[in-house]
């Protein structure tokens, strides 16, 4: 039997298993197939990505609440293959019903939407405006994670975004415990000046790229395995095309400086607000 025979014939036999198999309580076919190349991340996808059409996705519970998305606990698995299983962190936006606007021009302000009619629907905060609301802040995340991580900056990998749905890397155990958030962290005063210099370091990658956080504090930066890790872009801003860009850049300096200096490491906001804007203009 030739090679390509036997591998014709494998494929199949997987397919008509894989056929043989319903989606349980809590659980869904892989959404990795149905969606566009540019809804999936960066290549090369890490090894751990299951990108098998035969995958199941089932919900393991919540990680954390928000006023604007819950973010929940997804294990990506083929059935009877131990080799392809991992765990990811899915980001639900709210829905029209239950969402609101509240902030978002202050993040929003220089951003294009896709076409004129999604552009009138957000001005008139209509149902299909909140609908396409939901989706810019999944899409936005999704693009700033993508960006970010392709220039090195300490964010979760993202698997894929699908409508208000982001998939991204789980920062945690293997039992499904979620990294402690920097504010959680009980540490000396070293370990902390370290955590300093990496919040510092992430900030300029994201500075010489022209953008700020907008929202940084010690509750969206991650411990995970002695690296600091940052989370919750959707705001990210763009320092000069957005107009309160500059502002919104010194904020996270100051609440950067503020947590750290509560807890005797030196810094100093103006300083460090400097040291942004030199990189950003470099």
């Amino acid at each position: 039997m030739s090679d390509h025979f036997t591998s014709s014939f494998d494929s199949l036999e997987t397919e008509l298993s894989f056929a043989d198999v319903d989606p349980g309580e809590g659980q869904r076919w892989s959404t990795w197939p149905a969606i566009t190349p540019s809804e999936r991340g960066p290549q090369p996808w890490p090894a751990w990505v299951v990108t098998s059409a035969g995958a199941l996705d089932t919900e393991r519970g919540i990680l954390k609440t928000g006023k604007e998305a819950d973010v929940f606990l997804l294990e990506r698995a083929v059935p009877d293959d131990p080799t392809q299983h991992t765990l990811l962190a899915a980001k639900r936006y709210r829905s029209a019903e239950h969402r609101s606007f509240h902030r978002s021009s202050v993040y929003t302000e220089g951003r294009s939407t896709r076409n004129t009619r999604d552009t009138r629907a957000l001005a008139r905060k209509s149902d299909h405006g909140r609908e396409v609301a939901a989706a810019q802040w999944s899409f936005a995340e999704f693009e700033a994670l993508c960006r970010m991580w392709e220039l090195g900056a300490p964010v979760p990998y993202p698997v894929q975004v699908n409508g208000t749905e982001l998939l991204m890397e789980f920062l945690g155990d293997a039992d499904g415990t979620a990294a402690p958030r920097l504010a959680q962290v009980r540490s000396d005063r070293a370990e902390l000046q370290e955590y300093y210099a990496q919040v510092v370091d992430l900030m300029l990658i994201f500075a010489a790229a022209g953008f700020a956080h907008g929202d940084l504090s010690a509750y969206n930066l991650l411990v995970h395995e002695g690296r600091v890790r940052v989370i919750d872009l959707p705001q990210i801003v763009d320092i000069i095309a957005n107009p309160q860009g500059l502002d919104l850049l010194h904020r996270d300096c100051v609440n950067i400086c503020d947590w750290f200096a509560r807890r005797r490491v030196e810094c100093d906001a103006e300083e460090l607000f400097a040291e942004m804007l030199a990189a950003s203009y470099a």
